[in-house]
């Protein structure tokens, strides 16, 4: 499945997130995360997100897909994730 990550956490806590999600997703910018992924490792992702946020001040929006064949990726301004991650 295609998967894009939007999360907002703490300042104590970003860093960390970033860390766990750069093993799954590519980095888009601030963040944002993208890629494909397994169930499997779309079920770890959550559970090693929510294991270091708190549902009082962090949050994370997951838009999943069957496949990204059917969408379109447009980037205007200053391009922040790295080339590997062009759609």
């Amino acid at each position: 499945m295609f998967v894009i990550l939007v999360y907002d956490f703490a300042e104590k806590r970003v860093g960390k997130a970033l860390k766990i999600a750069r093993k799954y997703l590519h980095w888009v910018q601030n963040s944002v995360l993208e890629g494909e992924i397994s169930n499997a490792n779309y079920y770890k992702l959550k559970m090693e997100l929510k294991s270091i946020m708190n549902p009082e001040e962090d949050s994370i929006i997951f838009y999943t897909f069957r496949t990204q064949k059917y969408s379109k990726r447009e980037e205007l301004g200053l391009k922040k994730g790295g080339d590997e991650n062009i759609i």
